[in-house]
């Protein structure tokens, strides 16, 4: 089968879409398809083309296999919202023309948020006569309301009409949650031309291991410091602030909170740290993909936290399954839905309500002082891995491709492979 895919992060890039298309691609391409993913300069989340990289018009190069056609973007960081929309827009037109030009694929796939770059392999796949399939990770436009970047206005219900459109168009929708595929069906999208298939995590790269005693170091992470890691985005979504109410309730002596990563939010949160003047809180820069695993090394317990919003009850961060690939204790923060649901059934940590410091910095003291139910928790976070690995949604998406092309819903993962 030959893939055509539109994501407009990839890797270098280290956010959850750049890897999720990355780490399936991987083992398609083993499998013994093609695949050709059109993406941008990588330059996620600052808005600064990566060294070695030129924002040129069309570049094509290779990786693990993937053909890699990267395209010029007007370029943005990952804040406010005009600009934003510019860069999301420009992504869509040079997206869809350098498609155009590609050579005939089976098909054509698009992933959000952003949902601009469905619009143009929407197009695209209409120019070409090709079977369409739209992956959904954040119900796009609710989720700019969800942060505070947009009201419910003409414009957000204009965005509206072109997301159920697409919804429409597409030849077969994936959803990451269930709670995605109700929102479709009450909105009157069929039932049967939707598949929920549920992130996973590549447990050929993030599994159990000790901790980097050399990057420790180097991060100022003491040797007996309990660390609860928060690694990934710091943005709009998280509502992080939370975290440093949470810290300043905790004795310094006893928890460092560690931040790895950037985004729209960073710098407000090291000005407020400063500010409650915080002696265990550490904030580091966002690390190359390659380096994620013996970032989480250093932590104990992993922290996974969502803005306190409707929405936020309905998804399922990522971070969810590094953590159990990496065998650590959860502790969510996030409205009850899909992601507490999953940490209280698999046991792999504690749920704490969304935006609620006294509460957080209670769960943290009370893993500190129970290591044998901080062990449990880590046994049974390795055991669930296997259960929501990165092969098994790989083979799930690839069924779905297969059976998007018979123009049927996919039969079994055994007849795709």
């Amino acid at each position: 089968m030959n893939i055509l895919f539109l994501a407009d992060n990839f890797p270098p890039e280290r956010n959850a879409q750049a890897s999720r298309v990355f780490e399936r691609a991987c083992y398609w391409v083993r499998w013994g398809h093609n695949v050709t993913v059109i993406t941008c300069c990588p330059n996620f989340p600052e808005g600064k083309v990566h060294a070695g990289y030129e924002n040129r018009w069309r570049q094509v190069s290779q990786l693990n296999g993937i053909r890699i056609i990267r395209v010029k973007t007007f370029i943005a960081p990952n804040t406010g919202r005009a600009l934003r929309i510019l860069d999301f827009l420009s992504f869509m037109l040079t997206s869809m023309f350098a498609g155009l030009f590609e050579p005939r694929p089976d098909l054509i796939v698009a992933t959000s948020p952003q949902f601009f770059a469905a619009v143009g392999a929407c197009a695209l796949s209409m120019l070409r006569h090709l079977p369409f399939v739209l992956e959904i990770s954040d119900l796009w436009p609710d989720s700019i309301v969800a942060v505070g970047q947009m009201r419910q206005s003409p414009m957000f219900h204009f965005l509206e009409k072109i997301e159920m459109f697409l919804y429409r168009r597409a030849t077969r929708v994936v959803t990451l949650t269930s709670a995605f595929k109700d929102n479709l069906t009450n909105r009157g999208i069929p039932p049967g031309k939707i598949d929920v298939i549920i992130n996973g995590v590549d447990l050929q790269r993030y599994a159990p291991r000790p901790r980097d005693h050399a990057l420790a170091c180097q991060w100022g992470i003491g040797e007996d410091d309990l660390v609860v890691g928060y690694i990934g985005t710091l943005g709009m979504a998280h509502g992080l602030q939370n975290v440093l109410r949470a810290a300043g309730r905790v004795p310094d002596r006893c928890v460092r909170f560690m931040f790895v990563g950037s985004g729209a939010d960073r710098a407000d949160l090291i000005a407020e740290s400063e500010r409650l003047k915080l002696k265990n809180v550490t904030f580091v820069p966002a690390q190359p993909k390659e380096l994620m695993p013996n970032a989480w090394s250093l932590c104990n317990i992993a922290l996974v936290h969502l803005k306190n919003a409707p929405l936020f009850s309905t998804v399922i961060p990522s971070k969810i399954f590094e953590a159990m690939g990496m065998g650590l204790p959860i502790l969510l923060v996030a409205p009850e839905g899909e992601a507490t649901h999953i940490v209280r059934r698999e046991e792999i940590g504690l749920c704490v309500p969304a935006e609620d410091p006294k509460e957080l910095a209670s769960a943290v003291l009370f893993l500190k002082e129970n290591r044998q139910i901080l062990n449990q928790f880590s046994e049974r976070s390795s055991e669930a891995a296997r259960r929501y690995s990165r092969e098994r949604q790989a083979r799930d998406m690839l069924a779905t491709l297969h059976g998007s092309m018979a123009g049927k819903r996919a039969v079994t993962v055994r007849e795709a492979v």
